[in-house]
């Protein structure tokens, strides 16, 4: 199965409308293809964002009731206030059907950045139900850092900052904002943290960006030409002065 056959049934996939010998096939391949593995990544992080947004309408009681006691009254005929009704009820799913696109299709920056941040967070929380917290576990940065090489186009900044109180864990290879990123991981006392890290598209201020997402700190810090998205469930502070060890 190619790329281009698999991206064609991510979406059926992850809704179930695969037939047994397709998703068997695909998902050999999404075991072998880290950027098809994160595309359906991408798909299942959307479903999940659908399905935490109040996307519909519930009618009020009394207009239950109303269209109850003339669906009993009309006989079968349409009243000049049932056509007020149905337009009415048109009207109103105009608007929901309108702000459902405003929520589905926000201004591309919000939604880069939206996705950013459920992709990263979707992530930390992976490597850590997966327990694939590490492709290589080692706290020298010596041993991570050669570790990357040949597996991504740019090279990682790797440090231990144990003196600091944030000791290396060890590393891996991921796949976020639409390609293949180094993940640093650290630990603060009982907290891990991921770091993803590729290159910037832009040399930045070197301020660090401090979110909260799904009960997680974010923080977003672009330094020596390298994007840095640092995650964990630590508090906002500490996490904004660790990512401000980055590019130093």
């Amino acid at each position: 199965m190619t790329c281009a056959e698999s991206r064609l049934l991510l979406h059926a996939h992850a809704d179930g409308e695969l037939d047994v010998t397709s998703s068997l096939d695909l998902e050999r391949h999404l075991k072998t293809c880290a950027a098809c593995a994160g595309e359906k990544q991408s798909v299942h992080s959307l479903k999940a964002a659908l399905r935490q947004s109040s996307l519909r309408y519930d009618a009020p009681d009394s207009l239950r009731k109303e269209i109850r006691r003339m669906a009993r009254t009309s006989g079968g005929a349409t009243s000049p206030r049932f056509h007020s009704l149905l337009l009415w009820k048109s009207l109103a799913f105009g608007g929901t059907a309108f702000a459902a696109l405003a929520i589905l299709l926000p201004p591309a920056r919000n939604s880069e950045r939206g996705q950013l941040l459920n992709e990263a967070v979707a992530s930390h929380v992976r490597s850590l139900m997966a327990e694939h917290l590490t492709d290589v576990a080692s706290s020298d940065q010596h041993t991570v850092k050669p570790w990357f090489n040949g597996k991504l186009d740019f090279a990682p900044e790797v440090k231990d900052f144990a003196a600091q109180g944030f000791p290396l864990v060890g590393g891996r290879l991921d796949y976020l904002n639409g390609r293949a990123v180094a993940a640093l991981v650290y630990r603060r006392n009982k907290h891990f943290i991921n770091v993803f890290v590729w290159p910037a598209q832009n040399t930045g201020d070197g301020k660090s960006d401090v979110q909260k997402h799904r009960g997680f700190s974010v923080v977003n810090r672009d330094a020596d030409g390298l994007r840095y998205c640092v995650v964990s469930d630590l508090n906002q502070k500490e996490l904004a002065e660790f990512a401000n060890l980055f590019g130093r």
